[in-house]
């Protein structure tokens, strides 16, 4: 049995389309739980109208989307799990691809596949190649911490892995997919289904410009080496903990918060002396001279 997870927030329409493109798997899924995380664009109304008792609707007071799948996935019966944001979509064959894959790999918890990225008007943007990501299948925690990317919708996995290792980190504002990633890779095998099987949509609503996120991520990868211990090697730990630096230096540039930026640069000098991530935060020289020069040149005019 498989079980669907669906939280939503403000996404009438959206979130419908999501619910049909469940209903159109080519293997059923017998268990679809939309957990409307306090809605008030009548999300009810639209789900109840079109689906009725087709779906399980649970209603709770907005406590983000974190809660909102933990929520669901507490209350699924499926052997198998799925996650599917409201706005974004399976392909036909998701499921069938994804439990025959785990039916044949009995010692695997989770398996993912690629993800074909689109505009707010659906419009094509770019490919998320898991295998790029992770080169092989297995234990992968050491792939997972050096390029860190999971889409949820790309998910399907064994109700034991949630049972095992807890679902999403409520504390987390953003970043808590990639902190479920890494906790799942350290404690299971990950397998590929290496073919599109799901539509993310990207940059519509989402919190990628908060400087939060840069701090979340930097936690979350910090959290992931410590916890890896001996399973990782400690290079490849330092390099997973520079480029993570690098990335929130970057961005804190970018958001003119400069005591942040500079720490987050020395942090990563210090985490590894890999040759090309030392080119990476030196680079940020320029960069941070770049940046300022507009700023003093805008307060100029």
């Amino acid at each position: 049995m498989v079980s669907a997870i669906i939280p939503t927030y403000n996404r009438r329409e959206l979130v419908v389309h999501a619910v049909g493109t469940v209903l159109a798997q080519t293997l059923p899924v017998e268990e679809i739980i939309v957990v409307d995380d306090g809605s008030s664009d009548g999300t009810e109304a639209a789900l109840r109208g079109a689906f009725g008792d087709r779906i399980i609707y649970v209603r709770q007071a907005n406590a983000g989307v974190s809660a909102a799948r933990n929520r669901g996935l507490a209350l699924a019966r499926g052997r198998y799990l799925a996650l599917l944001d409201s706005d974004d979509e399976w392909l036909p064959e998701k499921t069938a691809r994804q439990v025959a894959w785990l039916q044949a790999h009995p010692d695997f918890g989770m398996v993912l596949c690629d993800v074909a990225r689109t505009d707010a008007d659906r419009r094509p943007v770019d490919r998320l190649e898991r295998r790029r990501l992770t080169p092989e299948d297995g234990w992968v925690l050491k792939w997972a911490l050096l390029e860190p990317a999971l889409a949820p919708v790309s998910a399907l996995f064994r109700r034991e892995v949630f049972e095992r290792t807890g679902g999403f980190d409520e504390s987390l504002r953003t970043a808590e997919d990639l902190d479920f990633h890494l906790r799942v890779a350290r404690d299971w095998k990950i397998g590929v289904v290496d073919a599109v099987l799901a539509t993310a949509m990207r940059g519509h609503d989402g919190l990628s410009a908060l400087a939060q996120t840069y701090q979340d991520y930097a936690a979350v990868i910090e959290r992931a080496a410590e916890a890896a211990g001996d399973r990782v090697p400690s290079d490849i730990r330092g390099r997973a903990l520079a480029a993570a630096y690098l990335r929130s230096a970057r961005g804190m540039l970018f958001a003119g918060r400069w005591g942040e930026a500079w720490n987050y640069a020395r942090r990563a000098w210090r985490a590894s002396d890999d040759p090309r991530l030392r080119r990476q935060a030196l680079a940020l020289l320029p960069l941070a001279a770049r940046r300022q020069a507009a700023r003093l040149l805008g307060r100029a005019r």
